[in-house]
């Protein structure tokens, strides 16, 4: 456990870590006390994805790091970090959203393809705005702590690049949603209980907090000895 607790204090802020921890347990709460399906679960993860953007636009702008010129990623044929940041951000927003797009329009449709099964009245039924909404804005809080001590308060910004910090999200969020949406699936074509809901949760806790943990880790820092 004093390992445990000495790794989370080396990845992140120990503020952040029980913010996303709480945050991503409200859905939880919500598929075992609240009714809620797994297109709800679907539709808030879409939501958060927004989130991710948002602060993410708001860390390339504050990215003080500078990219080596002659092996950095390019823009237009020209190194990434001589562009400006809201040059950056810009062509970030178009690019991240079109993918948030994309896999909107596959959680917002997800009811008629589940008709196939019988099932679609059952997501509309499952989808409370205002208590998804009360779970968004934990997600958004989690996201704002994260930001404000980890990335602002552990100085990330200093070593991070505006073309680095650009394709940052990506990985984390392929990772954990294309294992949640094959999962989702996997519960809505099998009819599975709540229980299957819960787990997928669950699953999405665990990935969520190792994926964080991995993302704000220093290079080359390990957790101390026991």
């Amino acid at each position: 456990m004093e390992r445990l607790i000495a790794w989370y204090r080396v990845s992140s802020s120990v503020g952040a870590v029980v913010a996303l921890i709480v945050a991503n347990l409200i859905p939880l709460v919500g598929v075992l006390f609240l009714g809620w399906n797994v297109w709800a679960i679907l539709m808030l993860y879409w939501l958060e994805n927004g989130v991710i953007g948002v602060f993410n636009v708001l860390k390339i702008l504050h990215a003080e790091g500078a990219d080596d010129p002659n092996t950095g990623p390019r823009l237009n044929g020209r190194p990434a970090d001589t562009t400006a940041r809201a040059g950056v951000a810009t062509f970030f927003c178009v690019h991240y959203g079109i993918f948030w797009f994309v896999h909107g329009v596959f959680v917002l449709t997800l009811p008629v393809f589940s008709s196939i099964s019988g099932d679609s009245t059952g997501l509309l039924e499952g989808l409370d705005a205002l208590t998804l909404m009360f779970a968004l804005g934990a997600l958004i809080l989690s996201h704002g702590i994260s930001y404000r001590f980890n990335f602002i308060g552990r100085g990330e910004y200093r070593r991070a690049t505006p073309s680095g910090q650009m394709f940052a999200p990506y990985g984390r969020l392929a990772i954990l949603h294309v294992t949640i949406i094959f999962g989702a699936l996997a519960v809505i074509f099998t009819g599975a209980p709540a229980t299957a809901i819960a787990i997928l949760v669950g699953l999405k806790v665990i990935l969520d907090l190792g994926l964080h943990l991995a993302e704000h880790r220093p290079k080359g820092a390990t957790a101390p000895a026991p």
